[in-house]
């Protein structure tokens, strides 16, 4: 399985020469050998030097091997004898075994030449494997290479034949200095597992003067690539992806234990953006053009699923989504809030087919994990080992120190990397925090560079995302004005949307709704946001705002704030309509919220649009808002309600057709116009409807829960 996986990778890595091997080709019809001999020329010109870190015998014993064929191919063409009919049918088939050989050859000699040289150690096994499966097929090819069937000179016979004998004998090689590197590496990674920080001098020794990584741009491209590895191989890589994080995390703390923070302009550059990783291009290619069916989306990453699981509560997530939700330790659904019963991930085949089926009508790349039932031993497996735990630690400790004492560049880094290292794992957030650095962090908020604003901004939101973390920002004195004065001024749009998802982070605390509310500028924040924003920042805010409206002290403040006329807004707005429908719901349960939804005239028939042609979960939070809206405003409501036209038959659908919690409304609806004097004249028959859908207990609730809502923190 491993073996196959890093073939499979070495395949993802090819260089772009190597379409040449792959071009459509009959090679029954073209100059066989001429084909052959400017290849095996390529291969060794290319290679003739040292440019191998790693591997270097194999390689070096690869190439001897092609330019002993390029000898007996050039004498071939050069002689007239390497025509397709001078040739014995056997040779023919050899030479077509030889054209697939080289392809390989390629892929592992490009593979060695341009991959990280920690990943080349790591896989030290597994690629001199590669090479002796290669030297193997070489051996059978000239076993059964009809040599003397051919007019060769002496000379070329005699290297052929001493190649063939030297494949024969030839056995699997194992670098000895390169395996013992190979040690020392996972020595380094027993240590941290152990508690212990592995020494400087021989940190050094190793990083520095054995690998010749020299600087911090070095070993930021060994991260990188390391952490590729980890996202393409996808579960199926040796060393496990657990395993690897441990190097990860040991190289990031090297990275700036021996190289200190050195300002790398080109990753500080304002606007700098990460470049795709391979194989996802046509992906992010396909979803600009297309919009991804919401019932295919995870409610986690918003991300189309690739192995959709349901979990106890019966809703359904993306494996690795839900299994990231547990593993930072979350005991609830994330859709419904319910208490999970039990922690199975069951596959939800059926989804995965549809959108199997989807993505091959409209051409979207899609390819499923492989996934088994044994769902815990999958979840362990994905589980931070302890060693990554504690390099992270000492990683954290030297980035806080920086904050608190660098220069605004070095500072600028050190914010960067908290972001990075917060954005997974609860022990990190956790640790990160109790060694200080949120203090830090809030005075960069304050920053005039835009990167050290939006890095720090970011990282207090990943920060906030674990539970305990919530109250020493809060409680940091000045924090939350920062917060919301980059949500207000913040120099990007990213950092302003950051701020908006750390308010709503912050908000789930319930004690503290209040404050964020009653922070100057903060709801006019939000509101402006909710108005002009993005699609994300729109969704950041009036998520941020939803939460708010569950305090029932914040309805005025939000009233003042403007935050009415935002939401009512918004319900024309696609992708925020059904949150900003909940949070009317809400807010219309007092008096001074219904009355203030009352003088917006877009009101009323933006909550009808929505129940006419809403999503499911948009229908349910329309016709809520309205039920509460009729209850809090009395009969003059009630019957400026029952004006709008159409209402009845949409009415009538929902009690038919809506889900279970729509009908339920529907039907408390029904009966307040009912109740209405002047309903008995255009709803008398209404009540048919509502007695044979509504023998169901009404739900009367006014708590929060009862509005239907889909919220997760994204990190970022």
């Amino acid at each position: 399985m491993a073996s196959a996986a890093i073939f499979s990778s070495l395949r993802r890595r090819r260089s772009p020469s190597l379409e040449a091997f792959l071009a459509p080709v009959d090679l029954t019809e073209v100059a066989l050998v001429q084909t052959l001999a400017t290849l095996s020329s390529e291969l060794v010109s290319c290679y003739s030097s040292d440019v191998f870190f790693f591997q270097r015998r194999n390689s070096r014993s690869l190439i001897r091997k092609i330019e002993v064929f390029l000898l007996l191919l050039e004498y071939l063409r050069d002689s007239g004898s390497g025509s397709m009919s001078n040739l014995p049918s056997t040779a023919v088939l050899c030479f077509k075994e030889l054209y697939l050989l080289l392809y390989r050859s390629k892929i592992l000699l490009d593979y060695c030449s341009q991959s990280s040289k920690l990943w080349l150690l790591l896989q030290n096994h597994s690629i001199s494997g590669h090479f002796h499966d290669l030297n193997q097929e070489i051996s059978t090819l000239l076993d059964v290479f009809p040599i003397k069937e051919i007019n060769l000179s002496d000379d070329v016979r005699e290297q052929v034949e001493l190649l063939q004998k030297q494949a024969r004998k030839a056995k699997l090689y194992l670098d000895k200095s390169d395996e013992n590197l190979r040690l020392r590496f996972f020595s380094f990674l027993d240590e941290f597992e152990h508690g212990r920080i592995p020494n400087h001098v021989e940190l050094r020794l190793f990083f520095v003067e054995r690998l010749g990584i020299k600087d911090a741009k070095s070993c930021r491209s060994e991260i990188d690539f390391l952490e590729e590895q980890i996202v393409n191989h996808e579960g199926d890589i040796e060393p496990t992806a657990s395993v690897l994080n441990g190097f990860v995390a040991i190289t990031r703390y090297c990275r700036f234990l021996l190289f200190g923070f050195e300002e790398d302009k080109l990753q500080l550059s304002f606007g700098n953006k990460k470049t795709p990783r391979k194989g996802l291009i046509t992906r992010e290619i396909a979803s600009t053009f297309l919009t991804i069916p919401k019932d295919f989306c995870c409610p986690i990453s918003l991300d189309m699923m690739r192995d959709p699981v349901i979990i106890s509560t019966g809703q359904t997530y993306d494996r690795s989504s839900i299994a990231r939700w547990m593993e930072e330790g979350h005991y609830t659904c994330p859709k419904t809030g319910q208490m999970l019963i039990h922690n199975r991930l069951v596959p939800n085949r059926a989804l995965r087919n549809l959108i199997m089926q989807w993505c091959t009508a409209h051409g979207v790349p899609y390819d499923p994990l492989e996934t088994t039932d044994a769902s815990a031993e999958s979840f362990a497996a994905a589980l931070p080992i302890k060693a990554t735990t504690e390099a992270n630690r000492a990683t954290a400790t030297l980035l806080i120190q920086l904050l608190a004492n660098g220069s605004q560049g070095a500072q600028t880094v050190a914010a960067r990397e908290i972001r990075l290292l917060a954005k997974t794992g609860k022990e990190n957030r956790a640790f990160i925090a109790e060694a200080g650095a949120i203090p830090h962090l809030r005075k960069l908020l304050s920053s005039s560079n835009p990167v050290a604003q939006e890095n720090s901004v970011t990282a207090m939101l990943n920060l906030s995302i674990y539970e305990k973390n919530k109250s020493l920002i809060i409680d940091e004195d000045g924090c939350l004005g920062s917060i919301v004065e980059v949500l207000r001024l913040g120099l990007t749009t990213e950092a302003r949307q950051n701020a908006a998802a750390t308010l709503f982070s912050l908000s789930a605390v319930h004690d503290y709704k209040k404050r964020i509310a009653d922070q100057g500028g903060a709801v006019e924040a939000l509101a402006e946001l909710l108005r002009v924003g993005t699609p994300r920042g729109k969704k950041d805010a009036v998520t941020a705002l939803f939460n708010l409206a569950t305090h029932l002290d914040n309805c005025a403040r939000m009233i003042e704030a403007g935050a009415i006329t935002a939401l009512v807004g918004a319900l024309e707005s696609e992708g925020v309509e059904e949150e900003a429908a909940g949070a009317l719901a809400l807010i219309v349960r007092q008096p001074i919220g219904a009355e203030a939804v009352g003088k917006e005239e877009t009101a009323v028939p933006g909550l009808i649009a929505m129940m006419r042609c809403g999503t499911p979960r948009g229908k349910e939070n329309a016709v809520t808002a309205l039920l509460e809206f009729c209850r809090t405003g009395g009969a003059a409501t009630t019957k400026r309600v029952l004006k709008a036209p159409a209402l009845a038959g949409l009415l009538q659908a929902l009690l038919f057709t809506g889900t279970k919690r729509a009908r339920r409304k529907a039907a408390s609806l029904a009966r307040v116009f009912q109740r209405c004097e002047y309903a008995s004249l255009h709803f008398g028959e209404l009540g048919v409807a509502y007695a044979f859908a509504g023998n169901s207990t009404m739900n009367n609730s006014s708590l929060p829960g009862d509005v239907s809502m889909s919220m997760s923190i994204s990190v970022l």
